[in-house]
C-alpha cells in the first residue's frame, strides 16, 4: 500500500516513486503486471494526477516501468535493478563487518545478531524466496 508521509520534506511525487520502485524490487509488483491508471491512483491517494504523471514518467526514465499508449503503465523486467541493489547490499555489509572487526566485534557475535535481526522481518512473509509479504499493494 502507498502510503504519503505529509511531514516528510521530499516532494509527493518522490516518495510516490519511492514506494512503487520499492514495491517492484521486492516482487510485490511483478513483472508485466498493470499499475494503476494515473487517475485512479491520483483518486485513492487523494492527490493531483500531475503528481502521479511525474512519478510515473520517473519510474519508466529509471527502468522501473514502462507505457503502451492507450494501455496504461507495465512493470518492467527487474532482475537488473533486483540485481544492482543486491550488489550495493552487499557492498554496504562488507562495509559493515570491516567496521565490526575493527570495534572487536566477534564474528560469532556479528552473526548471532544479523541472524536475529533477519528473523525478525520473516514474521511477516508467506515466501522467503519471492520477498512477497501479505500487504495490500494498492
Amino acid at each position: 500500500m502507498i502510503l504519503i508521509d505529509y511531514k516528510d520534506r521530499r516532494p509527493i511525487y518522490e516518495q510516490v516513486v519511492e514506494k512503487i520502485a520499492d514495491l517492484i524490487v521486492r516482487g510485490i509488483l511483478e513483472q508485466d503486471s498493470q499499475l494503476p491508471s494515473v487517475r485512479s491512483l491520483a483518486t485513492d491517494l487523494a492527490i493531483n494526477p500531475n503528481t502521479i504523471q511525474r512519478a510515473y514518467a520517473e519510474l519508466e526514465r529509471q527502468g522501473y516501468i514502462y507505457s503502451v499508449r492507450g494501455r496504461g503503465s507495465f512493470v518492467a523486467e527487474n532482475y537488473p535493478i533486483r540485481e544492482q541493489k543486491k550488489r550495493a547490499l552487499f557492498e554496504a555489509l562488507k562495509r559493515l563487518v570491516e567496521e565490526a572487526g575493527a570495534l572487536g566485534i566477534s564474528m560469532l557475535e556479528f552473526q548471532e545478531q544479523v541472524i536475529q535481526d533477519y528473523g525478525s522481518l520473516e514474521g511477516g512473509r508467506r515466501d522467503d524466496r519471492s520477498g512477497r509479504t501479505d500487504e495490500t499493494v494498492f
